[in-house]
Order: C-alpha cells, then structure tokens, then sequence
C-alpha cells in the first residue's frame, strides 16, 4: 500500500533573518515545494522560542542581525535537545564566519542570492544530515593552494584514517546517504552507518559538513562535490 500524500511526512521549516523582505521571500520560495512546511519565520529575538514551539527540522539563520548575533542563536539552538538541522544565511562568504559557523555545528552555510530550485533542494539536503555549502563557499576553501594550517592539518587527519575509512570519508564529501554509501561499498545500511560514525569519531568533528570540509582541504575529493546532492560544487 502506497502512502498517500497526505500520509508523507513534511519538512518542516524555520527562517531566521531580521528582514522582512527576505523572510517572505524565502516562506514564497520554499512554501512553494510539496513537501516543505515553513512552520514560521521571526527576527532573531524570537529565534529560540520559535524552535521550541514548532520543532523544525531545519532553521535558515541569518548570520548577521542587530538583535542578536547568528553565530550566538546557533549555539544556543544546536545546544537544544534533539537539535534541528542549521544553515547559516548570509550575502557574506568569508572564511572567518565559514569556520567558525561549522565549528559551532552548522550543517550548511547558503548565500541568500542561492537561486530558488536549488535552495530548495539544499533544504532537503539539510534535512537529511547530508549537509549544504554555497558553490562560492567551496571556491575558498579550495583557494588556498593546500598550503593553510587548515589544509595541513585536514591531510593529517585523513591519513589517520584506513583505507576503508578514506573511502567512506570521500563518499560522505559528494553527499552520499549511509544508504548510498553501503550501495556503494557493497556494505549494509547500519555498517555504513556504523562506518561514517567512525569517521566522524576519528576526526573529531561533530557533522557531516565538517568531516566533507576536512575531507575537501586534504585533497580527498578530487573533482567531486562537496556535500549536497544536485551536481558538481552545488548544494542541494
């Protein structure tokens, strides 16, 4: 028997941003997929008690606002029981609020020019645990020709890693499900699962995105995406 689209869980959604242009703009854009709710969207004060009144599974937090700060919101929302999923809006792609948006446990970090179809498919992405970063995100990370502490430290980190361990980590980096992932290794789900948990554990990170991050600086990649299902250097 087939669910009917009633039956389908729905995503549901919270948008943080002190703009109210941009909040309705994004409510317009997102609401407007089938299978995502925008349960609300508020100023930054409101942010706290909007997460724990609608329980989304993915917040879009603007990074920057006059009431209170995005980086402190998201530290205060990943501290929550069973935290939702947080991706860090922004018209702003430095490598200072990159960091320390990911350290703090951000599972993406979005320009707010992302265009519409694709912002929609990083949302779903979010949802999932994959993780989402703007393609110009990326573009920096790479652009550092792996000569940063960063990047020395990611190729340290990775080579503590099996063989087997590399492979996971790699797969994680395109955006892979521990489903796809066992499809991939010709491993079972929960070994797959079991083995991003490793990883994760190994590297001592707290999310996919970081682990894709240090995955990404270490040369592990290639040509392949970074997080995110929907095409090379995209999110979503």
């Amino acid at each position: 028997m087939h669910p009917t689209p009633e039956s389908v869980p729905r995503l549901r959604l919270l948008v943080v941003d002190d703009e109210g242009l941009i909040r309705s703009g994004l409510t317009m854009i997102l609401g407007s997929a089938g299978d995502i709710d925008v349960v609300a969207s508020c100023e930054g004060a409101g942010a706290l008690a909007a997460v724990e009144e609608h329980r989304p599974h993915v917040v879009l937090l603007d990074i920057r606002m006059p009431d209170i700060d995005g980086l402190t919101l998201l530290r205060l929302i990943r501290a929550l029981p069973d935290p939702p999923q947080v991706a860090m809006l922004t018209t702003f792609d430095t490598d200072e609020y990159l960091g320390e948006a990911l350290a703090l446990g951000a599972g993406g970090f979005l320009l707010k020019d992302t265009d519409p179809d694709t912002l929609i498919r990083s949302v779903r992405a979010l949802a999932t645990g994959a993780g989402c970063l703007s393609p110009s995100v990326v573009r920096r990370l790479r652009g550092d020709g792996g000569h940063s502490a960063e990047t020395q430290s990611a190729a340290r980190a990775v080579a503590e890693l099996s063989p087997r361990e590399r492979e996971v980590l790699a797969h994680m980096g395109e955006g892979l499900s521990n489903a796809e992932i066992g499809a991939r290794m010709y491993l079972s789900v929960a070994t797959a699962k079991d083995g991003v948990s490793n990883v994760l554990s190994k590297l001592g990170v707290a999310n996919r995105v970081q682990a894709a991050v240090i995955a990404e600086r270490a040369g592990l990649l290639g040509g392949a995406r970074l997080v995110g299902p929907g095409g090379p250097d995209a999110c979503g």
